[in-house]
């Protein structure tokens, strides 16, 4: 038997959101139009309509974080295309360096 995990319906969410909140935001259609939406874009969409980045803030929302493995593999390849070093991957996404060390020893070997 496979476990289903429940996941939030994240485009759902943001677009009674941006409907409610932010009518005018066109930025975040583009992103809502894709049928799945991934953590990257979930972060994304937060980015772009909450734009308080208080040291607090962002400590609060980083330990509340989880990435699945398609979303690591993601990030691992945005690492390649850019030709960034582990510590500019690591401030690009909020991440820790130790972080993504550990996922390209898992995910790259």
């Amino acid at each position: 038997m496979k476990i289903k995990i429940a996941m939030p319906d994240y485009k759902r969410i943001y677009s009674d959101l941006i409907a409610e909140k932010f009518p005018n935001r066109e930025e975040c259609k583009k992103i809502l139009n894709k049928n799945i939406l991934s953590e990257l874009d979930v972060i994304n969409l937060n980015n772009i309509l909450f734009k308080d980045n208080t040291r607090d803030t962002v400590s609060f929302n980083q330990k509340h974080r989880s990435y699945s493995q398609e979303t690591i593999l993601e990030i691992l390849d945005y690492q390649k295309k850019n030709k960034m070093n582990n510590i500019q991957l690591a401030a690009h996404f909020k991440l820790s360096r130790n972080t993504v060390a550990k996922w390209k020893k898992i995910f790259m070997m």
